[in-house]
């Protein structure tokens, strides 16, 4: 009830001002796969499978932050908002806390390095964490979706370069952690081989096509600035003479 909640909420923003369709549909997508992700069969084989857990996580931690970010809500709350209220956001936006937290390295410790906590640590076995470890994905992936490649206002954005190196670091991080998995070494995971080989493989190949998207988003995204050429001084005097 909650996502339906915000997806009302965000067609209607988008009702009032000029909005691109596709970013309206991006965000409902990604709504759409957290709700698949808590809910229904996806759900059930999360507290039975641990395959069914990983699943769980690349929905909520990777791909529907993805579609959540590239439906720009900030940029449509400024657009929509009474002006107090905006003016509001911008400035919290240009925090100091907000500047702290909107890092690429932050989110990446965040978001890769919490999977490194989480599996290599006894966390995973607290079925009664199991909720915020939820809540932990999807805010540090969109956190880290928003800061590589988001087309919401970002404070202090680094250059796209930077961005594309944290991304690759990103990247080999999921991929060593996946390989740890699979051969068993460094984590501490309390199920069936079969499960954390198969949960090791769901991360490996499925956290790829999410990073792909991502760097795909922030390639498509990327405006390079033009320097604008000045004519010599000798063609100048020329046209005047």
């Amino acid at each position: 009830m909650l996502l339906l909640a915000v997806a009302v909420a965000y067609l209607i923003a988008a009702r009032a001002t000029t909005w691109k369709g596709w970013r309206s549909a991006l965000f409902v997508t990604g709504l759409a796969l957290v709700a698949a992700a808590v809910t229904g069969p996806v759900a059930a084989r999360a507290a039975a499978d641990f395959r069914g857990h990983m699943v769980q996580h690349l929905l909520i931690g990777m791909l529907a932050p993805l579609g959540l970010v590239m439906g720009a809500p900030i940029t449509l709350l400024l657009r929509t908002l009474p002006r107090v209220w905006a003016r509001r956001l911008g400035a919290l936006l240009r925090h100091r806390a907000v500047h702290a937290v909107a890092n690429p390295v932050t989110a990446l410790a965040l978001s890769v390095g919490g999977l490194f906590v989480l599996y290599c640590t006894p966390l995973a076995a607290h079925e009664g964490l199991h909720g915020w470890v939820n809540v932990h994905f999807l805010l540090s992936g969109c956190l880290f979706a928003w800061v590589i490649a988001g087309p919401d206002p970002a404070p202090r954005r680094p250059p796209v370069v930077t961005r594309l190196v944290v991304l690759g670091v990103a990247i080999a991080g999921h991929s060593v952690l996946s390989q740890l998995m699979y051969a068993g070494i460094g984590v501490d995971l309390p199920v069936p081989e079969e499960q954390r080989r198969g949960a090791a493989e769901i991360m490996y190949y499925g956290g790829d096509l999410a990073e792909l998207l991502l760097a795909l988003a922030l390639v498509a995204g990327w405006r390079p600035r033009r320097t604008e050429r000045r004519p010599a001084r000798g063609i100048v005097a020329g046209h005047h003479a």
